[in-house]
């Protein structure tokens, strides 16, 4: 797993976005457009004002103020997340949790979030907080995975021999691979065909053939996992999805 996603720490007073990485402190982004704050983003001194402002007044008022406030940082987040597709976890207490909810386009914002005043903590709290909730997110992804392997396995779209789904991938048939992270299948993959021809050991002839299917996977707009081999739904070292069954993945 990437073990990456992106933090937003949604408060009145406050907002940012913090990057979780797996071997890097987490850091704010600075992003354009991004309000600095309810009022400033509704141009108001105070989104809590009971006073009468226009047609809208006491919680009626401050609901409308928080609701423009979520849109605009929706809007700020919308080009910088355009064609990603890592997870977003919110953090957020009270009304705008619900409210940024209702308005977020972005369809990698987590289920789970956090109910938590981001205030005072710092961008490594924030991700600490956040792993726990990646690691569930990731495990549901495996296990949907699994799931989807067994049932179509019995169609012919699902395999986990290493032969086929090297065809497959090269073919750009793989919708879904599970990799295990720690094997090492020395080989070469024929660049058309995706035919494998394995080997003792990795030379300047042979080299890791799981990861080059993972590679062709993904240059085909395929997802790929690493997991541990117990988390693989067969034995072997990689399991994998297909979109359809190609007659050249016969061996």
């Amino acid at each position: 797993f990437s073990q990456t996603a992106f933090v937003l720490a949604l408060a009145e007073n406050s907002c940012r976005v913090v990057e979780v990485s797996a071997d890097l402190p987490a850091r704010s982004l600075k992003l354009d457009n991004l309000p600095k704050s309810a009022a400033s983003a509704v141009g108001t001194a105070n989104v809590n004002s009971r006073s009468p402002s226009g047609r809208i007044q006491g919680a009626e008022g401050q609901n409308v103020r928080l609701r423009q406030y979520a849109r605009k940082v929706d809007a700020a987040l919308r080009p910088f997340l355009a064609g990603r597709h890592t997870p977003l976890i919110l953090v957020a207490t009270g009304r705008l949790q619900p409210l940024f909810r209702s308005v977020s386009s972005y369809a990698e914002l987590l289920e789970q979030g956090i109910a938590q005043s981001p205030e005072h903590m710092s961008d490594q709290d924030l991700a600490d907080a956040a792993r726990p909730i990646l690691d569930d997110h990731y495990a549901n992804e495996v296990d949907d995975i699994r799931s989807r392997f067994e049932q179509l396995l019995s169609q012919g779209r699902a395999t986990s021999d290493i032969e086929v789904a090297s065809r497959a991938a090269t073919l750009g048939a793989v919708d879904t691979i599970l990799v295990d992270i720690d094997a090492v299948v020395p080989g070469h993959v024929d660049e058309t065909t995706g035919a494998v021809a394995f080997s003792d050991h990795e030379g300047a002839d042979s080299y890791g053939v799981v990861d080059e299917i993972l590679r062709r996977t993904l240059l085909h707009g395929g997802t790929a996992l690493g997991v541990r081999q117990e988390d693989l739904p067969a034995p072997g070292a990689l399991a994998a999805v297909l979109r359809y069954v190609p007659v050249s993945t016969e061996v």
